[in-house]
């Protein structure tokens, strides 16, 4: 879900991240990595993006008890603010800093440069516990020419598009959302809410914004080149000439004239917060982890309904969300291994990161071992993020998920099909000045056509006619579909 990590499958420029808050500098145990702790233990560092938890002390404290008893080792994580984990990071690979573990910045470039080392033999000893624990798409999906590099968070290893209800809203005005299969099947509500709560908008809808079908990215998100899994799943097409995909930017156009979407959206920085009841309906991305609404409606305080708009698959979006890496500087890769694997194996560890302190945030129900009641204490400030610390399948199940969540999550998990493109990771270095152009083109077209400030059908020709003024566009979609091409007939 967009929560936890907003995954817009292409063109989105910026990723957006809703409900995480900026962040500090690096922090956390400020100790240099030595190799060693004072009582001989191996120290782990670890760069994590995000903020820390005001209590990373206790929570840390609780952790290396487990990691030091198990492995006689330490973690130590240093957090770095969202705005500027890439660049710092980008610094730290390139002046061949030591460490050992990160969260993946641009994963499939880095890994291709040497940055990372490779996970591949690894798996096989200190790994083994945690590669038998995933699903086999995340090795699929992170597997760059016959190397792993990744130990990806075992979390929504499917997802799908949903549009989301304020159901206060939806209660208050009497709305029937059961028959909303598709964007243009919500005029009739927007038009309610538009008259009757002015001071709300209709659809949460910004800059960062766009439509969605069963569309797989082959490449980097601002490229206008996809798969339609629902079309022919062997070729490389555009999607501002994708039938379907046109008709959702007509609908997003109507609704923008007809004021149910932000007038200055295209210029706005406002993202919606689920706690603000000022929005009506939002698109939110959604999987087997999430259990439902119940994470959205725990997190924003009030009851949200979500109906699915696309169907879910196994993507390399979906498996590359969160992915650790360690160092090819590392001096402890094997060990930063174990740390890995514990992590997500270890059902105390994990939990006790996510949830929080025992008994301050949480308690066991007494009928369950996997069920835990949430308290007073538990707040984001408190915990580690579950969609970048470890394997949801191991998690707590909270009192605010129920058994109807949990069988739906189940059936989700089991329908999910692995979509044609999983594996296929685009490498741009024969065309890497041509993806630059057509990166700038869509940066100038693409932010007014996805929002629905403008007109598709002018937009989409005045776009087209600029990627087709020039070669650049047609080499990289010629590059792709070879080496799509190429990708499909080796899976045979």
């Amino acid at each position: 879900m967009k929560l936890l990590k907003s995954c817009s499958l292409f063109l989105a420029g910026v990723t957006a991240v809703a409900g995480l808050t900026a962040c500090g500098n690096l922090t956390g145990n400020k100790a240099n990595n030595t190799g060693k702790t004072e009582d001989g233990k191996t120290s782990i560092l670890m760069y994590q993006i995000g903020q820390p938890p005001k209590n990373i002390d206790k929570l840390m404290e609780n952790a290396n008890k487990i990691i030091g008893e198990k492995l006689d080792a330490k973690l130590n994580i240093q957090y770095i603010d969202w705005g500027d984990y890439e660049e710092k990071m980008s610094i730290i690979t390139s002046s061949g800093e030591n460490y050992d573990i990160a969260f993946a910045n641009n994963y499939v470039l880095n890994a291709g440069k040497g940055a990372y080392a490779d996970l591949t033999d690894l798996y096989k000893k200190e790994g083994k516990a945690l590669y038998e624990a995933l699903d086999p798409a995340y090795i699929k999906g992170n597997t760059i020419n016959g190397k792993i590099y990744a130990v990806p968070v075992q979390g929504n290893v499917a997802s799908q598009q949903m549009l989301s209800f304020n159901m206060n809203l939806v209660k208050k005005h009497n709305l029937d959302i059961s028959n909303v299969k598709t964007y243009k099947d919500l005029e009739p509500l927007l038009k309610v809410i538009k008259e009757k709560e002015p001071e709300v908008t209709p659809i949460a809808w910004t800059k960062f914004s766009l439509p969605h079908m069963n569309f797989a990215l082959p490449g980097k998100s601002d490229l206008p080149l996809v798969v339609n899994l629902d079309g022919d799943p062997t070729k490389i097409v555009n999607p501002y000439e994708v039938e379907g995909y046109v008709e959702h930017l007509k609908t997003f156009h109507d609704f923008y004239k007809k004021g149910y979407i932000a007038a200055d959206v295209a210029t706005s920085d406002v993202s919606y917060d689920l706690a603000t009841q000022n929005w009506f309906v939002r698109e939110e991305t959604q999987g087997p982890a999430d259990f439902g609404d119940s994470l959205l409606s725990t997190v924003a305080g009030y009851e949200i309904k979500s109906v699915p708009i696309t169907t879910a698959y196994k993507t390399n979006d979906t498996t590359q969300v969160a992915n650790f890496v360690i160092s090819q500087t590392s001096k402890n890769k094997e060990k930063a291994m174990e740390v890995l694997t514990l992590l997500n194996t270890n059902k105390e560890l994990l939990n006790g990161l996510v949830f929080g302190p025992e008994g301050e945030n949480w308690e066991k129900d007494p009928k369950d071992d996997n069920r835990i009641k949430l308290l007073d204490g538990y707040a984001a400030d408190t915990r580690m993020s579950a969609w970048n610390t470890g394997n949801s399948q191991i998690l707590y199940v909270t009192d605010k998920v129920t058994d109807a969540d949990v069988a739906q999550a189940e059936k989700i998990l089991a329908e999910a099909v692995e979509a044609a493109t999983l594996g296929f990771n685009f490498n741009i270095d024969p065309v890497k000045t041509e993806v630059t152009s057509v990166q700038n083109i869509i940066k100038q077209y693409a932010p007014g056509i996805n929002s629905g400030t403008v007109d598709p059908e002018q937009g989409i020709k005045e776009l087209m006619d600029k990627l087709n003024s020039e070669g650049s566009y047609a080499k990289v979609k010629e590059e792709m579909q070879k080496q799509y091409d190429a990708f499909l007939a080796n899976k045979k």
